[in-house]
């Protein structure tokens, strides 16, 4: 679990790095050009720094070892992070689609800024750098199983898309349309809203006790028996807890066994488990006479 939480903080530590820095070029570059979809995206990178904080905090309170109050352990914690990122996110798309609209409501009214080449470069090296990181961090999401660190690859995405709308607008009002710009924050707005949505509804499954996926269960299921000793499993169920696992199970064994036999049977195979698959925290097995 140590090395688990090293992980997660090294990779969140280069998200942090690469959000300021990002934030700080699309700024920069959509006053200098004029170009209202990179300030949008500029504020979108701003989220994510914000966003990679919470999952600094997340990881390391879910890490915390159980104690009294907390038998089971924290790691939900790490989903009530995740849920708390999908509504900073929700609120930045709202903010930005809302600005889009004055925008693009009031271009009768109101000449349009033709952004300028500044705002091109910078939503190209905002594409290749954000793309890079959301490889980058989903790789370690898996790697180590956090709910948390998997949302910020996707803030990542979400990010990535948005500067590929921004590029789309900038572009096309430099030809000639204007209102392609703050067209492109509408753009923006519904990546982050979908990335905002998918996270907490992603968050909310694993917060209520959901079961795990079938290719771990049909893993499981191998596993169990491949052991000679067992007949049949009688019974099996999971629940994810946080990004842990949990199983409850029922096996059948000869019924003529001794008693120290047969829970050495059952020690074998809890142990094995837990060994051979990371994110099962713990697994209760109960015997039954065949």
């Amino acid at each position: 679990m140590e090395k688990q939480i090293q992980i997660a903080m090294e990779v969140s530590q280069k998200s942090l790095a690469v959000n300021i820095i990002l934030s700080a070029i699309k700024f920069v570059a959509g006053v200098v050009a004029n170009s209202g979809a990179m300030i949008s995206d500029a504020i979108h990178s701003a989220s994510d720094v914000f966003s990679t904080i919470i999952v600094m905090i997340g990881v390391k309170l879910s890490a915390k070892e159980e104690d009294a109050d907390h038998p089971y352990g924290h790691e939900r914690l790490e989903c009530v992070a995740a849920i708390i990122l999908a509504m900073l996110l929700l609120l930045t798309g709202i903010f930005i689609g809302y600005e889009s609209v004055q925008k693009i409501l009031s271009a009768e009214t109101e000449e349009l800024a033709v952004p300028g080449t500044l705002a091109i470069v910078a939503a190209v090296v905002s594409i290749i750098a954000k793309e890079m990181m959301f490889w980058y961090t989903r790789h370690f999401a898996k790697l180590i199983h956090s709910e948390a660190l998997m949302a910020d690859a996707w803030h990542h995405h979400s990010d990535a898309l948005s500067s590929v709308g921004a590029l789309i607008g900038i572009v096309g009002a430099r030809m000639g349309l204007p209102v392609l710009d703050p067209v492109a924050g509408l753009f923006i707005c519904f990546f982050i809203a979908k990335a905002a949505f998918d996270i907490f509804r992603d968050a909310v499954e694993k917060m209520v006790d959901h079961n795990c996926d079938a290719a771990l269960e049909n893993a499981l299921r191998e596993k169990i028996l491949s052991y000679s000793e067992i007949h049949s499993i009688d019974l099996m169920k999971t629940r994810e807890f946080g990004n842990r696992v949990y199983i409850e199970l029922e096996v059948s064994v000869d019924g003529n066994l001794p008693l120290i036999e047969a829970h050495e049977i059952a020690e074998n195979l809890h142990d094995d488990i837990e060994k051979n698959f990371p994110s099962v925290k713990h697994i209760m097995i109960h015997l039954n006479p065949c």
